[in-house]
């Protein structure tokens, strides 16, 4: 890849027009006291490099994904859980929703997903990060 990413941090790929995207974003953001998490958008040169590395197809997969350099990429609910699980107390225990059949949690996943605009909005383009978060974000 045309990026570099540090092996200690995981990249989140989000919707970048997506607002329950956005909000899920600055929420981790806020709640990611370790610093281990970067982020690009789907829309992104990064995101589109990525997403093109490992065969993504958006059609299917459009909403979230969570890129680790060493295991690759995970996505729908096994992502969100596995970045919830990384958050801290309270965070952390939505991980016991592992113990849920990734098809009945996929399911859930996917419902939201395809209403997610419906429900919260769309932005005409990608989010700007604040200069303090610059470095925290792909391209």
């Amino acid at each position: 890849m045309n990026f570099a990413i540090p092996r200690d941090k995981k990249v989140i790929l989000f919707d970048g027009v997506c607002n329950l995207c956005n909000s899920s974003v600055q929420y981790v953001i806020k709640h990611d006291k370790q610093n281990q998490f970067m982020f690009t958008a789907l829309q992104s040169n990064a995101g589109k490099e990525i997403v093109e590395t490992y065969n993504i197809d958006t059609k299917k997969i459009d909403s979230i994904l969570l890129y680790t350099p060493d295991k690759g990429i995970d996505y729908k609910s096994t992502a969100a859980l596995k970045i919830a699980s990384q958050l801290g107390f309270p965070q952390n225990l939505m991980g016991m929703f592992f113990v849920i059949p990734p098809f009945i949690r996929n399911w859930v996943y996917d419902y939201i997903a395809k209403n997610r605009y419906k429900w919260y909005g769309k932005k005409d383009a990608c989010m700007i990060p604040t200069p303090e978060l610059k470095n925290r974000f792909l391209r």
